[in-house]
């Protein structure tokens, strides 16, 4: 065993010592590179993902859990100024629940269930108004929070003393309610209204007018006294449906464009022009059957035809004055009267079309629509990698949608051309400078930094390749070896024994080195010999 060790020993030391001052530091080098990032990653798995337990605490709630996860040795940490509190993944469940148990976190406010949990004859019925009111404040503000877009909220109720007489005017209750609302949230007309009827109906006394209701932007929401069919009239209302016209429109385009030339090469940015006035009226219109002719149907005729032909009649009767005779008459002289008679008459009764329509109009009719698009090359350094057929494709999708969006009775009305179709498109084809990295964005989530991963890869490399050198240069003298022991061995040197001289000559005192060589040094004393033999 010790013999092996001291082969192990010798060999380690010679490759040692046969390797150049470049070699040396790159062994080195890399061997404690290897090892420092051996621990950088033993750190970073070993210790634990740090999760929010708790977020938008008070500075007092996160005093307080802060100081009971110390007494329960659990590691914490606290962010976002001290309003959230992070413990390991792998406590979170088990810590809500039993900070539940022992009633963290406490918000400082009073509901309903105090009165159930402290009811006693201690209470003063000043101290009990007052109690009233803050668990009404508290619950009152929990259903408000129920609110979608409504991330919290503070209710302040003032509740006068109720007359003592009866004749006396009761005075009115009033409240003021501050909203936080969550990003990119906002209230429209209906849950505004809600808003006011559900304090209303909740505290007694308590007319909507002297209700005041803001968020934290200082914003104030008025109810709107008009009735439900005013909601679309309003401005919030209006606004709401216009950007969600224009989202549906902007959606429909990315997709369709993304796909085509891939969804990070491809921005688009939807204005429309929405017209809100609703329309009611009544038509009465007539029209023939047959349009072509502009006859309608014939449900009865009558055709008269009537002719005489003849002689007329000598006159008759005696002209005078008397009882018998005729006043004005003419005097027959004895001539005779003929004459032709001929009439003729068709009437026919048409029918036709009678046609009453009641139109109410809905409001929201897109008038314009204007579809900017900005396109990334796939080249981005070369603006021609996009190709001019590719261009006039995205023209042409663009105004398909332009076309079919608009309202068919303002297209009809503007007579659009296909180049006042156009006229409402612009692509812009440029590349995209303030484009984000998605591997940067991937490295970061992962929660070891990016440059551990290149250094790391760049160690390992440099570390294969030293190894794979080592071993080829290894090889190469083992072959070496190899070829010297299968050449024939010279004919041994013949030495006289040292102890049979006396006389310590130059010879002799060179035999006493090789001889010591040959003991301690037999590598060494193996290469001389073979330089001798080369030589010889």
């Amino acid at each position: 065993m010790n013999r092996t060790l001291m082969q192990m020993k010798t060999k380690t030391a010679a490759f040692w010592n046969n390797r150049s001052k470049t070699q040396k530091i790159l062994m080195v080098s890399g061997l404690a590179a290897f090892i420092i990032l051996l621990i950088v990653v033993i750190i970073f798995t070993s210790s634990e993902k740090m999760v929010p337990l708790y977020k938008d605490l008070s500075a007092e709630e996160a005093g307080k859990i802060k100081e009971e996860l110390d007494t329960k040795k659990v590691s914490s940490e606290l962010a976002d100024g001290g309003t959230v509190i992070k413990v390991p993944e792998s406590q979170v469940d088990s810590l809500k629940v039993q900070l539940a148990a022992e009633g963290l976190p406490k918000t400082g406010s009073i509901d309903y269930s105090f009165f159930g949990q402290n009811a006693g004859f201690g209470l003063t019925d000043n101290e009990f108004d007052v109690l009233k009111v803050e668990a009404t404040q508290t619950e009152l503000s929990n259903l408000i929070n129920e609110m979608d877009g409504i991330k919290s909220s503070k209710v302040m109720i003032n509740m006068p003393k109720e007359a003592v007489f009866v004749g006396e005017d009761q005075p009115a209750a009033s409240a003021s309610i501050v909203l936080q609302m969550k990003p990119g949230y906002s209230l429209d007309q209906n849950q505004i209204n809600g808003l006011y009827h559900l304090v209303s109906k909740s505290v007694p006394n308590l007319k909507e007018d002297n209700i005041v209701i803001m968020d934290q932007n200082s914003t104030y929401y008025d109810k709107s006294d008009s009735g439900a069919g005013s909601v679309s009239d309003s401005y919030a209302s209006q606004q709401g449906i216009k950007s969600q016209v224009e989202k549906d429109i902007q959606k429909h385009v990315q997709s369709l464009l993304g796909t085509m030339m891939g969804q990070d090469k491809v921005v688009v940015s939807v204005t429309a022009d929405v017209d809100f006035t609703k329309e009611k009226r009544t038509e009465d219109t007539v029209e023939p059957v047959d349009k072509d002719n502009m006859e309608g149907i014939a449900v009865s005729a009558e055709k008269v035809a009537e002719t005489y032909k003849g002689d007329g009649a000598a006159n008759g009767g005696t002209a005078g004055t008397g009882s018998n005779d005729t006043a004005n008459y003419a005097e027959t002289n004895g001539g005779s009267n003929s004459g032709d008679y001929e009439k003729s008459s068709n009437k026919i009764n048409y029918e036709v079309n009678r046609i009453h329509k009641e139109i109410a109009e809905s409001p929201y009719k897109v008038r314009d629509l204007g579809i900017q698009v900005m396109v990334e090359p796939p080249n981005p350094k070369n603006a021609a990698s996009l190709s001019a057929q590719r261009q006039a494709d995205i023209q042409k999708i663009l105004g398909t949608v332009v076309r079919t969006s608009l309202d068919k009775n303002e297209t009809q009305n503007q007579n659009l051309t296909d180049n006042d179709i156009n006229n409402k498109i612009v692509v812009s084809v440029q590349p995209f400078d303030g484009k984000t990295s998605l591997n940067t964005d991937s490295a970061q989530s992962s929660g070891l930094p990016i440059w551990v991963y290149i250094t790391g890869g760049v160690l390992l490399a440099a570390i294969i390749l030293l190894i794979i050198l080592l071993i080829r240069k290894k090889r190469s003298q083992e072959d070496e070896y190899e070829e010297y022991e299968y050449e024939t061995p010279p004919e041994p040197v013949r030495l006289p024994d040292i102890n049979e001289e006396k006389i310590e000559t130059e010879e002799t005192v060179r035999r006493k080195q090789l001889e010591k060589m040959a003991k301690e040094k037999p590598e060494d004393f193996a290469k001389l010999l073979r330089s001798w033999l080369d030589e010889d």
